[in-house]
């Protein structure tokens, strides 16, 4: 290649983070052709967009004659080296990455969903057309996590990784523990703030960060993970009386992903809103910050903490991602990014998941509820470490309270089926709530 080499990028999807890219690569342009090498400048060629006519923040620096409507033309582009894939989904999103491998032009995504979903088939593309995939944004944020499991853990085992890596519910659990509110209103004002989408299910229901875990799990062992298999509940249940009793203990509620292998070599994989010490360092990660916690064999235990999401710091991801795409181009090196190499391997059933637990029944006020509740406890082996009924001061004469158990570590799967029975009796009103006490050491 010349001493002057442009590469031109074929941006797809010109939303927050795509502007953002522009805008990165506008303001930095020659600091980051200076740190990619050989004089090779990245400028980007085409811009596939929704709308020709919608009015964007950086409209007046894009040339109108690089906006498109129609990805195939950004994908065959003799101009377009490197695709960028930024629309978000599932369906347009694939065609379009597999339409730029088939081409060679190598990809960068922050699609966690399309990766996770459907990585399979694009990753066995990658391998055949030996293009690779490059997807930095698309695990929290600005943190350089992937490069660094790709990199510098790459001669460790990776023990575990334990994170909080959804900012979205991150900062609603913070405003309903800050400041007593309930969930509705703390949600409102996340997007308010636009922390949240419109519909914002994806970050609140857990699948946003099971997303990632996913991605995070196949890093780390090597092998494709169906999302089917894993256990994902959201943070839509925890309600203020929760944060008061996790407070009362020395807990924080967050949505942890845990993903951690066993002795037997399978991984345990799963979702969910857990109580953690609030002296562990991950308590402390507030707001819409992300933070992976990543235990390793050599290099021990290590934190990478930083925004978890927003134009700046995803755009920084891309960025990194691009200038790592174009020295491969640039030089022929070798086939960077992630391709599995295992085949196959084994997640832990969540039924076998062992810890601690809280759970909130929502029962009729009547004499003996403890005991049955107990008995069923005790039929199926279970230990009780406590109990409380918090009182409604509002409503003293409420005939339905909220009945907590704090139960001892037991496998999941039992407590499921104790519970199962706990919900069919008649002093009970609806499905129990649980969460996880952690021990995160």
């Amino acid at each position: 290649m010349s001493e002057c080499k442009k590469l031109g990028i074929g941006l797809a999807g010109f939303g927050t983070v795509g502007s953002g890219v522009w805008n990165t690569l506008e303001k930095n342009g020659d600091l980051i052709s200076d740190r990619t090498g050989k004089g090779v400048s990245l400028q980007i060629s085409k811009i596939l967009v929704r709308d020709l006519a919608k009015t964007r923040a950086t409209t007046s620096t894009v040339p109108r004659e690089i906006l498109t409507t129609d990805w195939h033309e950004l994908v065959q582009d003799p101009a377009v080296d490197i695709v960028v894939e930024l629309i978000g989904g599932t369906s347009d999103a694939f065609e379009i990455v597999a339409a730029a491998l088939l081409a060679k032009k190598p990809v960068v995504t922050g699609n966690k969903a399309l990766l996770a979903e459907r990585g399979v088939e694009l990753f066995a593309i990658s391998r055949k057309m030996e293009t690779p995939i490059f997807f930095e944004a698309a695990i929290a944020g600005g943190i350089p996590i992937v490069k660094t499991v790709q990199d510098s853990f790459v001669g460790n085992q990776i023990h575990s990784f334990t994170g909080i890596i959804n900012g979205t519910s991150n900062y609603i659990l913070e405003q309903m523990t800050l400041r007593g509110i309930d969930y509705p209103e703390a949600l409102q004002e996340a997007q308010d703030l636009g922390y949240a989408e419109a519909d914002p299910a994806l970050d609140v229901n857990g699948w946003d960060a099971a997303h990632k875990a996913i991605l995070l799990a196949t890093l780390a062992y090597g092998f494709p993970i169906d999302p089917e298999q894993i256990y994902v509940t959201g943070i839509e249940q925890v309600r203020p009386t929760d944060i008061s009793f996790a407070k009362s203990l020395g807990y924080v509620i967050k949505l942890l992903a845990i993903v951690r292998e066993r002795d037997c070599g399978a991984v345990e994989l799963r979702v969910q809103p857990s109580f953690i010490a609030k002296n562990h360092i991950l308590a402390a990660v507030n707001g819409v910050f992300n933070a992976v916690a990543v235990n390793a064999d050599a290099a021990g235990e290590s934190l990478f903490y930083g925004r978890g999401a927003g134009q700046g710091p995803t755009a920084s991801s891309v960025v990194a991602d691009l200038v790592e795409a174009a020295r491969d181009l640039a030089h022929t090196s070798r086939h960077r990014g992630f391709l599995p190499y295992r085949e196959a391997g084994t997640l832990v059933p969540i039924e076998e998941t062992t810890t601690a637990y809280y759970v909130r029944f929502d029962v009729t006020d009547q004499i003996g509820v403890v005991a049955q509740i107990a008995s069923v406890l005790a039929n199926h082996s279970i230990g009780i470490s406590g109990t409380h009924s918090p009182v409604d001061s509002s409503n003293p004469d409420a005939e339905f309270v909220d009945m907590v158990f704090l139960l001892h570590t037991c496998p999941f799967g039992k407590l499921t089926k104790a519970l199962a029975e706990i919900e069919a009796l008649d002093c009970t009103n609806s499905a129990p709530v649980v969460f996880r006490i952690e021990n995160l050491g």
